[in-house]
């Protein structure tokens, strides 16, 4: 069969034609979790309320330095503190990670939802 081409088998023939999915611009934004679901889940595991904001570099910076500050702390104090004053420095991140874990679920919150005003002239 020298010179005459061969049709190839069309590979979709046999399939069935599956749903389209709707692409990212057509599918509705999934609507972020509450701002004090996302406090308690900080309050009890560090890093947690960032992760739950979709900020995962931000949650291991926060580990990185609740543990940093904590040796360190640990180590410039003498075994009279108490174990709150022995790793203060840990425990002030942890709060600030708290606080900023809701401050931005807070704010995904409002603006997802934030009632859409008509623009003026309209």
């Amino acid at each position: 069969m020298s010179g005459l081409a061969m049709p190839r088998p069309d590979p979709a023939a046999g399939r069935k034609a599956s749903p389209r999915r709707p692409s990212a611009e057509e599918a509705p934004p999934k609507p972020p979790l509450h701002p004090w679901l996302v406090f308690a889940f900080a309050a009890i595991l560090p890093g947690v309320g960032q992760l739950l904001n979709g900020n995962a570099n931000r949650a291991l910076m926060f580990l990185f330095f609740m543990l940093s500050l904590g040796w360190i702390t640990f180590h410039l104090t003498t075994p009279e503190h108490s174990f709150v004053g022995r790793y203060a420095g840990g425990f002030f991140i942890y709060a600030i990670s708290v606080m900023d874990a809701y401050r931005f679920a807070r704010l995904r919150w409002q603006i997802y939802h934030r009632v859409p005003t008509a623009e003026p002239g309209t």
